[in-house]
């Protein structure tokens, strides 16, 4: 345990930034796993309509360190690829 008031107060953040860390991500993952579902259940436009959120939710994560910008990056273009791939089919 922590003993003096500086490392509390570490302790404190530390537990904060943990706990949203886990909902961006969290978040995140469950996006992409509706959008699987989507294209799994050959409704791509529904999915399209779904990137926005997708786009806004990365780039907020990849802004706050919770991820990489270049896996941010790396989602979106696989995840565009994927529904542009189920729409022209």
């Amino acid at each position: 345990m922590a003993i003096k008031e500086s490392a509390k107060k570490a302790l404190r953040q530390s537990e904060r930034r943990n706990i949203m860390n886990s909902q961006r991500k969290k978040k995140v993952k469950n996006l992409i796993k509706e959008v699987n579902v989507l294209i799994g259940g050959k409704k791509a436009e529904e999915a399209k309509k779904l990137l926005p959120q997708i786009y806004k939710a990365l780039d907020k994560t990849a802004k706050k360190n919770t991820i990489k910008k270049n896996t941010a990056s790396r989602k979106k273009s696989r995840l565009t690829k994927m529904i542009n791939k189920a729409s022209s089919k």
